[in-house]
């Protein structure tokens, strides 16, 4: 179990545990713990340029996709209103019943 620090000390970085028999064979003779240097910190600057660009591409697509669906409403209209009058009349005739 571990002991508390005692109330009137501050603790900086903690060395690894040594095991208790390596620390009595040291019989008050100073020793080196030697430690592995950090992994260095990861970079996370490639998913970041990944994202971003799927990002971009996905609100090109949307735009480009709205760009045709207004074009072909805009078609549509004006082909609406050209054919205004002829398209009713034909659409009148065409509606009614034929058979008597």
């Amino acid at each position: 179990m571990r002991q508390p620090p005692p109330p009137d000390v501050t603790l900086g970085n903690i060395a690894p545990h040594i095991p208790a028999d390596i620390y009595h064979q040291a019989d008050g003779r100073p020793f080196v713990i030697v430690q592995a240097a950090p992994p260095p910190p990861r970079s996370y600057t490639r998913p970041v340029f990944i994202g971003l660009a799927i990002a971009i591409g996905l609100m090109g697509m949307t735009a480009a996709a709205l760009a045709l669906f207004e074009f072909a409403i805009r078609t549509a209209a004006i082909v609406g209103s050209l054919t205004g009058p002829l398209g009713i009349g034909l659409t009148l005739k065409l509606a009614r019943p034929t058979s008597k």
